[in-house]
């Protein structure tokens, strides 16, 4: 199975060349508002995420009986 790396960002043309042939896809833009939006929502689930995760490691640490009387 290949691993796939799916990104957002905002590439100069000499950006893309230095990325080379092995950056297969690149998507032109237009600033609009749309565009400003998706990346906000984009960062939102980023962060979400992150808390998450962040909950995740702190139930992990304290154990089944940490905390709990």
């Amino acid at each position: 199975m290949e691993d796939r790396v799916i990104a957002i960002g905002l590439l100069t043309a000499r950006d893309l060349d230095r990325l080379g042939a092995g950056f297969s896809r690149a998507y032109p833009v237009d600033e609009t508002p749309c565009f400003g939006e998706l990346l906000r929502a984009i960062d939102a689930a980023d962060r979400e995420l992150w808390r998450e995760r962040d909950e995740a490691r702190l139930i992990a640490r304290q154990g089944p009986l940490n905390g709990r009387r």
